[in-house]
């Protein structure tokens, strides 16, 4: 029979789950409170400073939009990856300045880690002197501002070297001046689409390839060579077909007048701009290498070298792969921060997007709607780069078990 004076107990709530209370006293109610008042004000500061900004464009009679994007730019650009004349849109004079931008990031991109790569390697070489230079051009690259360096190099390229007709051609259809570096080019011939088509092939096949042996190599342990397998798809495709169709046309630079017409050039203001941003870059993402190359255990290279592996087989099989891990989070810095130096062109007069946006500034007087554009140009192109290396260090990093 049932005891009537029985009292009911609630269950005890679990370990670790608290009761909500809707009161100031919570924490979590303070945290939301606290972030929606921070989210109030940074909204009304945007609120206040768009009205103003859109009263003042009113009270200076100045259009507001990016209508002006569709009207004629009337100014010639001296360096262009597509054709462009003054009878084109601003639009595509934004087009030509972001090329002009990738184009000297991607280059810079590249070399700087080649030359930063080799400076790390250095600074730890057991070679007194090469470790001291290596040293040397670190410190002192470091330290001096970057802008000084691109004045450096731009009156270098332009003053010091002789005018067009004393031009120095080290080789046969190469001629370097102030004017700058002229270079054979392939000519108008179908031919070069079929090569340019081809050598896209050849990287696509090298990469399944290389994929295909990476499996290879877990599975069996066996792993070929992909040094002359590589060299043969990218560069013997292309070689091919340039031979089966019996070559293709060059456009070789010829001095004519004061200056040289045909070919392609690198410009003094292209070449400046490139030279700084590598030598400066590079100072330190070798010392990121470095900082990389010390961090693998010192187990490691005493294994490697107990198997008999060469200096040059040490560091590429076995150190560098395992630096990575720690190289490429700051690395990937160092790429943004060269792409966002580039800006530094407008100092030196290379027209990459800046330089054309303050162009278009000035004449449209779009001021507000022309800095938003270099904004966010800059903007995507950093979250792009970020996102690549993300993926890429996501790929070699540590994965634990």
């Amino acid at each position: 029979m049932r005891d009537s004076n029985a009292t009911v107990t609630k269950a005890a709530p679990p370990p670790g789950a608290a009761a909500f209370h809707l009161s100031i006293n919570n924490p979590v109610v303070r945290a939301v409170l606290a972030q929606l008042g921070v989210a109030l004000v940074v909204a009304l500061v945007a609120w206040y400073l768009v009205g103003n900004t859109m009263d003042n464009l009113a009270r200076l009679s100045i259009a507001s939009g990016f209508g002006f994007l569709d009207r004629e730019a009337g100014f010639q650009i001296g360096e262009t990856l597509v054709e462009f004349g003054p009878q084109d849109n601003y639009a595509t004079a934004f087009l030509v300045g972001i090329l002009n931008t990738l184009k000297v990031s991607g280059v810079g991109i590249l070399l700087a880690t080649v030359l930063g790569v080799i400076l790390g390697v250095a600074r730890l070489s057991s070679n007194w002197l090469v470790a001291r230079i290596a040293a040397f051009y670190v410190e002192t690259v470091r330290n001096i501002p970057l802008l000084l360096q691109l004045f450096l190099w731009y009156g270098l390229l332009t003053e010091g070297l002789p005018g067009p007709r004393q031009a120095l051609s080290p080789l046969p259809g190469v001629f370097l001046s102030n004017r700058g570096l002229k270079l054979p080019a392939p000519a108008d011939d179908p031919i070069w689409a079929w090569v340019a088509a081809f050598f896209g092939l050849g990287v696509i096949l090298t990469l399944i390839v290389a994929a295909w042996n990476a499996k290879r190599q877990a599975a069996t342990g066996q792993r070929l060579s992909m040094l002359p397998i590589g060299l043969g798809l990218i560069i013997g495709l292309p070689l091919l077909v340039l031979l089966a169709s019996g070559g293709g046309a060059i456009d070789m630079p010829v001095l004519q007048g004061f200056n040289f017409r045909g070919g392609m050039t690198l410009s003094p203001e292209f070449a400046a701009l490139l030279f700084g941003l590598v030598i400066y870059t590079a100072a330190f993402i070798g010392e990121i290498v470095r900082s990389g190359i010390l961090a693998v255990p010192k187990g490691q290279t005493e294994a490697a070298t107990a198997l008999g592996l060469t200096r040059g087989q040490l560091l590429r099989l076995v150190v560098l792969p395992q630096a990575l891990r720690v190289i490429i989070p700051p690395t990937t810095s160092q790429y943004l921060n060269l792409t966002k130096n580039s800006s530094l062109a407008v100092a030196i007069g290379y027209p990459d997007f800046v330089s054309i946006a303050n162009t278009t500034i000035n004449q449209t007087g779009q001021a507000v709607e022309g800095v938003l554009a270099i904004m966010a140009a800059y903007l995507v192109i950093s979250l792009s780069l970020s996102f690549l290396m993300n993926w890429y260090n996501s790929r070699v990093a540590l994965v634990e078990r």
